[in-house]
């Protein structure tokens, strides 16, 4: 592991503070850089992300975690009701996911 690169974790504690500081990186664009973000927090109702909110968080995603999580390829295989309904702990544990599926090679 390259020592300037932060360690990155494929727990949902660890992926859960990631998301959130991304998503508030999101808001503070909007000035709401202070909402409370968790598992059921939904991208749509709670915090009213717009589709080029979801394109600039994927972004982000793969900054941080490279090719290992593909955001645009967990959109593609939802429902547009799926998408509006999204929340923060779907996306968590679908991050997790990649992240252990790549680590087991």
């Amino acid at each position: 592991m390259n020592p300037t690169e932060p360690e990155i974790r494929a727990d949902e504690e660890a992926v859960l503070a990631d998301l959130a500081r991304m998503l508030r990186t999101l808001l503070e664009e909007y000035g709401d850089d202070d909402a409370e973000i968790g598992m059921s927090t939904t991208f749509n109702r709670d915090l009213e992300l717009e589709s080029i909110d979801l394109v600039t968080l994927a972004g982000l995603l793969e900054e941080r975690y490279g090719k290992r999580v593909n955001f645009a390829e967990f959109l593609a295989g939802m429902e547009f009701d799926e998408i509006i309904e999204l929340t923060v702990g779907r996306l968590v544990e679908y991050v997790v996911w990649s992240l252990k599926a790549t680590e087991a090679g």
